[in-house]
């Protein structure tokens, strides 16, 4: 620098010391320390960067002084600064090379400037010596608090979980430069949150510490606190949230609040219908709470179906019922999850059970014939008023309603209100053998209640018929016909039944047996033969 250089002064810093650089033309000079005290440097030794404390409050701040190895006080020497930020956040005073900073400086934003600064000689306008660059260094201060960029947090954590279950990790950041002391190293702790939750200082880990239940507490609330310089006194602190949330295990079965229930079925109920429903309750949530329901032992009457929407059991009818027959039953049903872990069937060792009374109420049912059909027989030709049969129905019912009974469709039978058929008229098997009636059972206290049933009537047969031939013959024969030869061939029916075939007996009148010339073979149908030769005499 052509054997002279600017040499800057640190003034007002405490604890802050420059860095020096060598130069060429060493020169003994007393310097002044920013404490008072002075000592000896060599003039080939020149501060090149100073230290200033960002948040200075102050609208002027002294930073240092810029001093020409060559001014001995000449009051025609001017100093310059340049650079970024000359003028407008530092400026010098021009004759004593005193520089100053006039803006607020925050590390943060910048946390150095380099600058020129240069030494004029009014008198002649030109430069005393080239100019010299150097640096001013914003110093750290403890200035900005912790903070939680990602905060508030949430994290969901199975309920039941152990002591030291990690939960989440929080995190903040400092702004304050981490190199500077502890401006920025961090411990967290909690502000709220125990005794069920602990954070590990250093890292921000949250683990459980305490056993918890969802069905008790389904979610805590957590305040986190971070503090730079490690806690100690003056150390600024963020603090965030984070909602921790459990989910749902299936820790708990289902269980009937209801020891026991009431229902009621018609008799008259078909299968299928809905007797009634129960329902049990699981603290659980989810399919942890999806159950099921079920007769504890078999019954061949009720089922019980699970509705999966709702959560209930529908008791239905699985075989109709009978009043008179059981007019009360007790069932048992029984209720336990569908879906459960392994490991967690000890919380469902015993499934709940409630008792169903179902009463059964008794409906107006129509008459019952004691046999499904009857079938009854006749001899043909009996006279008017012949008793046939008997048919007998009863009401079914408590009240035991007196029957009325009537024949369908029919004049030649007669019932009466002890359901004895009787004949109207005399019956000819012959005209009709069989006769299919429906006798009509009604309820005298309820016309509405009507019952029928079938009663066939057998007409039996009496041998009340001779036979007759089935057709009239009139034969003819030739006059010169051998004996023996068969001329005609003749039969008989007989209206009559009979449980074989019909044989009958062929002969010939007892005054045609004397003397003719004819004879009969019975063979299943008669033949008539020539017994001998005819004449001339007999007519053919």
């Amino acid at each position: 620098m052509n054997g002279s250089s600017l040499l800057p002064f640190m003034l007002g810093i405490p604890l802050l010391w420059p860095c020096f650089r060598a130069i060429e033309n060493p020169k003994t000079e007393e310097v002044k320390h920013p404490t008072g005290s002075h000592s000896r440097v060599r003039r080939g030794w020149v501060w090149n960067q100073f230290f200033v404390p960002e948040e200075m409050n102050k609208s002027s701040h002294h930073i240092g002084q810029l001093r020409s190895d060559i001014d001995n006080g000449n009051t025609s020497f001017q100093y310059k600064l340049l650079g970024a930020g000359a003028g407008s956040v530092f400026v010098i005073d021009e004759r004593t090379g005193d520089i100053y900073a006039i803006q607020k400086l925050d590390r943060e934003e910048r946390s150095l400037y380099t600058l020129r600064a240069q030494v004029i000689d009014t008198a002649t306008g030109k430069a005393v010596e080239p100019e010299s660059e150097f640096v001013i260094r914003v110093s750290d201060v403890n200035d900005n608090e912790p903070k939680f960029l990602d905060g508030p947090y949430e994290a969901v954590v199975p309920e039941m979980s152990p002591e030291g279950t990690l939960v989440i990790q929080v995190t903040a950041s400092d702004a304050d430069d981490p190199s500077s002391g502890n401006n920025a190293r961090l411990l967290y702790n909690l502000l709220q949150g125990q005794p069920y939750f602990s954070i590990e200082p250093t890292t921000g880990v949250i683990r459980i510490s305490s056993v918890m239940d969802r069905e008790l507490q389904d979610e805590y609330w957590v305040i986190i606190q971070a503090k730079d310089m490690v806690g100690l006194p003056g150390a600024l602190s963020g603090t965030t949230s984070v909602l921790i949330k459990l989910s749902d295990i299936n820790d708990n079965k289902p269980i009937f609040k209801e020891s026991l229930y009431r229902m009621t079925i018609s008799e008259s109920a078909p299968t299928g219908t809905s007797v009634g429903k129960i329902k049990a309750y699981d603290n659980d949530i989810g399919e942890n709470a999806e159950m099921d329901y079920s007769i504890e032992d078999a019954s061949q009457t009720f089922d019980i179906i699970t509705n999966n929407e709702t959560q209930e059991g529908t008791v239905i009818l699985k075989k109709k019922v009978d009043f008179e027959h059981q007019n009360h039953y007790r069932i048992r049903a029984k209720v336990k999850n569908r879906n459960v872990d392994e490991q967690l069937m000890g919380y469902h060792a015993e499934a709940s059970t409630t008792l169903i009374r179902v009463q059964v109420e008794d409906a107006d049912e129509p008459p019952v014939f004691l046999r499904p059909d009857y079938i009854f027989d006749i001899l043909e030709g009996q006279p008017q008023g012949s008793w046939v049969g008997v048919v007998s129905a009863t009401d079914p019912d408590q009240r035991r309603s007196p029957i009325l009974y009537s024949i369908t469709g029919s004049r030649v039978f007669l019932i009466d209100d002890n359901g004895t058929i009787v004949t109207t008229t005399p019956l000819d098997r012959e005209s009709t053998a069989w006769y299919n009636l429906s006798i009509t059972a009604t309820e005298k206290y309820n016309a509405q209640q009507i019952s029928s049933v079938p009663v066939y009537v057998q007409v039996l047969d009496i041998n009340e018929h001779a036979p007759e031939f089935s057709d009239y013959y009139e034969t003819y024969v030739c006059e010169n016909a051998g004996s023996g030869q068969i001329i005609q061939t003749i039969s008989a029916v007989d209206r009559d039944d009979s449980i074989e075939d019909h044989h009958f007996d062929f002969n010939l009148s007892v005054e045609d047996s004397k003397n003719s010339s004819f004879t009969i073979t019975d063979n299943q149908e008669m033949v008539l033969a020539f017994k001998k030769s005819l004449s001339s005499t007999y007519p053919s």
